[in-house]
């Protein structure tokens, strides 16, 4: 759940990027990393590993205030591998947004359904199973790419295509997620009533430092 402290008039979002080994999540932060505005952006910590791209996580906090209210994003992604459990749950933990971060190779479809589940498991085991999910089809440069139509939507509505690596689809995929990500919160701590700041207010101070071209395109 999203830390909100009135007294100090500072929200703090916890977005997590989920999804098989090498799909792209670690390439996702990359790209998101190199939109935010540099007085805006904390720095991108990451792990490199001979099995996964990230052994424990990426965490890249995004700072920027409005004129009444600050606001912290704290943007993760968890380890693929499946030895890599405790480390998944732990960043799990207290996420108030998932981007399932699907692979669009075809021999990659089994893997993503078991990541999905995994996912599902995980959410429930925290009582997560409200929290909103934007699936993202990444890799989407591939020429033997799963067409869309064909790809597993998890049940979830408007997923997002992106070729992660050239950034497409990076920042569509974050605002997609935030606008979720708010509207869900919204409706259990009234944000808006309490901090006298809506959705699209809270949205456009955000675009103004992480990609505000693609952004409000």
């Amino acid at each position: 759940m999203a830390l909100v402290d009135f007294a100090e008039r500072q929200l703090t979002l916890k977005l997590v990027y989920y999804g098989p080994p090498l799909s792209g999540k670690t390439s996702n932060l990359r790209a998101l990393h190199a939109k935010v505005d540099t007085l805006n952006r904390g720095r991108l910590m990451t792990l490199d590993t001979r099995d996964d791209r990230t052994l424990f996580f990426d965490l890249l906090p995004i700072f920027f205030r409005t004129s009444s209210f600050s606001f912290r994003i704290k943007v993760y992604t968890v380890p693929g591998q499946p030895v890599h459990e405790a480390t998944r749950r732990v960043v799990l933990a207290g996420c108030d947004g998932v981007v399932f971060v699907a692979d669009s190779s075809p021999d990659q479809q089994d893997a993503n359904r078991q990541s999905w589940q995994n996912l599902v498991a995980n959410l429930h085991a925290f009582a997560l199973d409200r929290v909103p999910i934007v699936v993202q089809y990444n890799k989407r440069d591939l020429a033997d790419r799963v067409p869309l139509d064909e790809c597993d939507k998890f049940g979830q509505p408007g997923v997002v295509e992106a070729t992660a690596r050239t950034g497409d689809g990076v920042v569509p995929t974050f605002f997609a997620l935030v606008d979720r990500a708010w509207a869900h919160l919204d409706r259990d701590l009234q944000l808006t009533a309490k901090l006298g700041i809506d959705a699209q207010t809270f949205r456009k101070q955000l675009a103004e430092h992480v990609g505000a071209v693609e952004a409000n395109s």
